[in-house]
């Protein structure tokens, strides 16, 4: 909801108040309820792949439907994606692989335009 169409202050505040209320119930649920005990190893397992799941559901919509594009496909964000999975495979190391992702599409937009 654009912030256009709340007419009323009072629930724009209340809007804000209550998504923040909410922020911090889901993190505290995790770290105040369970942060000074150790977590079994199924979870510690599973938290490693945490980066890996949600970086590419960020990411995806901004490489295949750029907004600096009008919503146009970009060769240079396609083969800054493709580089980007290649080198995270490659390393498995999620940093380098952001790293080279950067690096390419700086080069690409350089050289393609």
């Amino acid at each position: 909801m654009p912030v256009e169409a709340i007419a009323d202050k009072g629930q724009l505040w209340t809007i804000i108040l209550g998504l923040g209320l909410g922020t911090y119930l889901l993190r505290f649920s995790f770290l105040g309820l369970i942060g000074n005990r150790s977590l079994p190893p199924v979870v510690l397992r599973m938290l490693r792949y945490t980066p890996m799941a949600v970086i590419p559901g960020l990411v995806a919509p901004a490489a295949v439907w750029p907004a600096a594009t009008g919503g146009e496909t970009d060769p240079a964000r396609l083969i800054a994606v493709v580089v980007t999975v290649l080198v995270g495979i490659r390393t498995r190391n999620t940093l380098w692989a952001m790293v080279a992702g950067a690096v390419t599409l700086g080069l690409g937009l350089w050289a393609l335009g």
